[in-house]
């Protein structure tokens, strides 16, 4: 009434008036309550977790059976070799490529073979296993003589003093007077090869062989000591006519 009487304003204005004052008071505060500081917690910092095995890669065959050797030296048909440690060997005769050849650990003679270019028609691969695990150092001959050729040859020339020691041959191969015309080679020689050294029998040779493919191979002349029968005098007569 007061302040209709002093500034003349009708009761209806005063009543309007009052409403945009108090929706004007009730806007200003909501913008300061939607304007007030509030409290921020840092972000948090997330470490990346190692690979679970799920989502780590499945190893390969080659590692699973103990490094990269055990797939590399699969024939054709198989995966390529894992990278590892390698090997050198030499594959020479008759091969297109001959020559020293760097090849993954676990490869085999199949493998040389085709790093070299592959045999050359005609020649004759029946004493070569081409899956044979290589080891570091060895040669590959292919289509070179057999062991067991230069040891006949060597019996003809000799008959009668591989006669006379008929009974020695019985119990140990040929006699000791006679050997292969080139070294034998402990890791790719058959059975019958063997048979021709010097006080190596069918038995020993068997041995031979299978320290061959226990230890996948021999890596020096050193280790036929290794093998059961072999002492230190028939290591003698052995030495220089075998290599690995």
């Amino acid at each position: 009434m007061w302040l209709q009487a002093r500034c003349g304003i009708e009761r209806k204005s005063v009543v309007a008036l009052s409403v945009v004052l108090v929706v004007a008071a009730l806007f200003a505060g909501q913008h300061f309550w939607a304007g007030r500081t509030q409290p921020v917690s840092a972000p948090e910092v997330v470490r990346a977790g190692a690979p679970s095995a799920a989502s780590a890669p499945a190893a390969s065959f080659g590692e699973a059976a103990g490094g990269p050797a055990a797939g590399a030296g699969v024939p054709t048909g198989a995966g390529a070799p894992t990278a590892g440690p390698s090997i050198v060997v030499d594959v020479s005769g008759k091969v297109r490529r001959p020559g020293i050849q760097r090849l993954p650990a676990g490869s085999r003679v199949a493998d040389a073979l085709r790093a070299a270019g592959g045999v050359r028609p005609g020649a004759n691969t029946d004493g070569l296993n081409r899956a044979r695990l290589l080891v570091d150092g060895e040669q590959v001959l292919v289509g070179g003589p057999a062991a067991a050729t230069g040891a006949g040859a060597g019996s003809g020339a000799g008959g009668a003093g591989v006669a006379a020691s008929g009974a020695g041959s019985g119990a140990g191969g040929t006699a000791a007077g006679t050997g292969p015309a080139t070294p034998v080679s402990l890791n790719t020689a058959t059975a019958e090869q063997l048979d021709t050294l010097p006080g190596v029998g069918p038995v020993l040779a068997q041995h031979i062989i299978a320290y061959r493919t226990e230890h996948g191979g021999f890596r020096s002349v050193d280790e036929l000591r290794e093998v059961n029968g072999i002492g230190d005098r028939r290591f003698a007569d052995l030495r220089n006519l075998v290599r690995p």
